[in-house]
């Protein structure tokens, strides 16, 4: 299993009908992208999402997230969330609004 399929399949059901919504396969998963910007993703059974760095610290501190670390040079603004921090629609919903939220204000690629 490269990634979870079926946690793909309800985060991009969240994001799909966003403006400027794209879809890509990265680092062994897939990302999801606004304007160009990554806004979230899946890899292996985790929720990727990217924060806000001035808010990382913060959103670090729900029991559910870690640090996203691929390559032993952790990425300050990027968040891993566990399974269990996403198994509800609502909970997921929260942490994709996060992501969506930040890639937002980043200017279009």
């Amino acid at each position: 299993m490269a990634y979870d399929d079926i946690l793909a399949a309800r985060t991009r059901a969240l994001l799909s009908g966003l403006e400027g919504f794209d879809e890509k396969k990265m680092f062994g998963g897939v990302g999801y992208l606004l304007n160009g910007n990554m806004a979230c993703g899946v890899h292996k059974e985790h929720l990727i999402v990217r924060v806000d760095p001035e808010r990382y610290e913060e959103a670090l501190a729900d029991p559910h997230a870690n640090v996203f670390d691929l390559t032993g040079r952790p990425m300050k603004g990027w968040i891993s969330v566990v399974p269990e921090g996403v198994e509800t629609d609502p909970d997921l919903g929260i942490w994709v609004q996060r992501g969506v939220e930040f890639a937002q204000t980043l200017p279009p690629k």
